[in-house]
């Protein structure tokens, strides 16, 4: 019994400590790189997808460890979702109406990342042509105003899922355990939602001016 209580305590602390890094850190580099769209095609892919693709000499192996990363994440939090409960219908508090957004925002977010992989790095490794104009894949993409709408949807979730996350983590961590700490760092995470949520609506305003 002792064993199974410290295997989850320590799932528990991978689970938050994956949320952050790797998985929230480039969920952030992710969404501002995307952001670049602002400066049309031609930058984009030129000085974003090939910039980073010389940046990072061991790009497979980060690929890889950011895969086992989300996928134990995801997986493991599809796992506390299950598990966990809400007492939203007794208690309508803005605490507890987090936690239900977080368990909401752990399997859309799961999914949005598996279709976005999906939809943008497979289809540039089966497609040269998606490679060679990663800017013009996605300006086609969003041509379709259902996946603009996902997008947006899949976005805010996942930066939803972040900002609470790490505000979560602050307390799994013990780095907030009063109460009003835990208040002030939930304005800074808040603002921190507030600020990834743009950079990620900006990045799709980049790719298709017409539906902003």
């Amino acid at each position: 019994m002792a064993d199974s209580l410290n295997v989850h305590f320590l799932s528990r602390k991978i689970h938050s400590l994956t949320g952050l890094v790797p998985v929230g850190a480039f969920l952030a580099f992710h969404l501002w790189e995307n952001s670049m769209s602002r400066e049309g095609g031609a930058f984009f892919n030129e000085h974003v997808v090939k910039g980073i693709e010389h940046l990072l000499n061991y790009k497979l192996a980060i690929e890889l460890v950011l895969a086992c990363a989300i996928l134990f994440h995801g997986i493991y939090g599809l796992v506390i979702w299950f598990q966990g409960k809400s007492n939203l219908n007794r208690y309508r508090t803005c605490s507890n109406l987090r936690y239900l957004l977080q368990r909401f925002t752990a399997f859309t977010t799961f999914a949005f990342i598996l279709w976005h992989v999906w939809m943008t790095r497979v289809a540039a490794g089966t497609d040269p042509g998606v490679a060679a104009d990663l800017f013009g894949h996605m300006q086609r993409m969003y041509a379709n105003p259902v996946t603009v709408v996902l997008y947006i949807i899949g976005i805010a979730g996942a930066t939803f899922h972040l900002a609470n996350g790490i505000w979560l983590a602050a307390i799994t961590w013990g780095l907030t355990t009063h109460p009003r700490a835990q208040k002030l760092f939930a304005y800074a995470c808040s603002a921190l939602f507030v600020a990834t949520t743009f950079l990620g609506l900006h990045a799709l305003w980049g790719f298709n001016h017409r539906f902003f």
